[in-house]
């Protein structure tokens, strides 16, 4: 078995684990920073929005050998806007300019096609109008409004409501990350962005799922024992599904990270950029969120409950007294005797500390 599928097996088992739920403080303080750096970045620098959504006009050049910095001057000298200019397959330019109305296309066109020296007739115009964009952003926020509705509703239903309202906070977090990073990196805001936003929301849910069912299994009939509290289950949850976390996560991001680094960054496919980088983002901030918020939290809410603190408090007055009797033993001619009486902890015990019971558990 390799290294990572033992490490997966014992985590599993509960033979080791890092204590997530115990150091949720720091968890919630990194996702609070990182959420106001976006927050603050989204407000200072804006989103980029393409022109789909606030309109504007696309200018195809016919094969050219005008280079597109030569390009995105002449097209922002002439319309007073920014442009983007990618360079096709054909060795033709596209030239994307937003917040242009459709009065000004023509002679636009006119004053681009003087510029580069090429006929006006042999370039396409589209035209996109400001109130079709309106209409796609209102319809990309209904969209997701009522994709965040129904994710409540089922997981109140599959689950209960503490764990609805724990992943809806985890997927609020995914998507205020990613926007806040469009915005710092001043990527274009496209339809894509919008379909690879609520592509990483339905990734982000499925992690966030597969630990709340663990969860579920582990905690059936929690308050008739003694030897856990929610957090240590919850804990063990996590650990549990972790190497598969982490597997599915690497195994979804290399292949955007192809799009984005290679397709975007070293070919120049610049449209591909809309959608990779939200997914990457999001992808990212999904698996983080499963692991280091959403369980966390539904951690805090349930031990709010007065039956789940009666339960810790005698988890721990057990665990307490468990230590007393150990030290006690240890201080006393046979503290072999008492080896069996030591704190429960989440997970089996140990083979070493088994033998020892085995070598020293027999009565003079």
């Amino acid at each position: 078995m390799s290294k990572l599928g033992d490490l997966g097996a014992r985590l599993h088992r509960g033979e080791v684990g890092y204590d997530f739920v115990g150091n949720r403080k720091i968890w919630y303080a990194v996702s609070i920073l990182i959420t106001i750096t976006a927050i603050l970045g989204l407000a200072v620098r804006g989103m980029n929005m393409g022109i789909e959504f606030q309109g504007g006009a696309v200018f195809t050049t016919p094969k050219t050998s005008v280079s597109s910095t030569q390009a995105e001057e002449a097209a922002e000298k002439a319309s007073g806007h920014d442009a983007i200019v990618q360079g096709l397959g054909t060795g033709a330019l596209r030239i994307q300019v937003s917040g242009v109305d459709t009065g000004q296309a023509d002679r636009i066109k006119q004053d681009i096609a003087e510029d580069l020296k090429i006929n006006p007739d042999k370039i396409s115009a589209e035209l996109v109008g400001p109130s079709w964009g309106d209409q796609i952003a209102n319809k990309a926020w209904q969209g997701l409004a009522i994709f965040l509705v129904l994710v409540v509703i089922y997981l109140a239903i599959a689950f209960e409501w503490r764990m609805a309202v724990a992943a809806f906070v985890a997927l609020i977090h995914d998507i205020t990350i990613t926007v806040g990073i469009y915005a710092l990196v001043g990527f274009e805001v496209t339809p894509g962005t919008v379909i690879g936003l609520l592509t990483i929301l339905g990734y982000s849910l499925y992690d966030t799922v597969v630990v709340f069912d663990s969860l579920k299994e582990q905690t059936k009939d929690i308050t008739k024992q003694t030897r856990w509290t929610y957090s240590d289950i919850a804990n063990r949850s996590i650990n549990s599904t972790l190497v598969r976390s982490i597997n599915t996560t690497v195994v979804a991001l290399l292949p955007v990270a192809g799009l984005l680094f290679i397709g975007g960054g070293v070919l120049g496919a610049g449209m591909l950029n809309d959608i990779s980088l939200s997914l990457f983002v999001g992808l990212a901030a999904g698996a983080y969120s499963s692991i280091f918020i959403a369980t966390p939290l539904v951690a805090d809410l349930k031990e709010r409950e007065p039956q789940m603190k009666a339960l810790k408090k005698r988890v721990l007055a057990k665990r307490a007294q468990a230590e007393q009797t150990v030290e006690t033993a240890a201080d006393g001619p046979h503290g072999d005797q008492h080896e069996d009486a030591t704190p429960a902890v989440v997970g089996p015990r140990s083979q070493s500390g088994a033998r020892s019971r085995g070598r020293g558990g027999k009565r003079r």
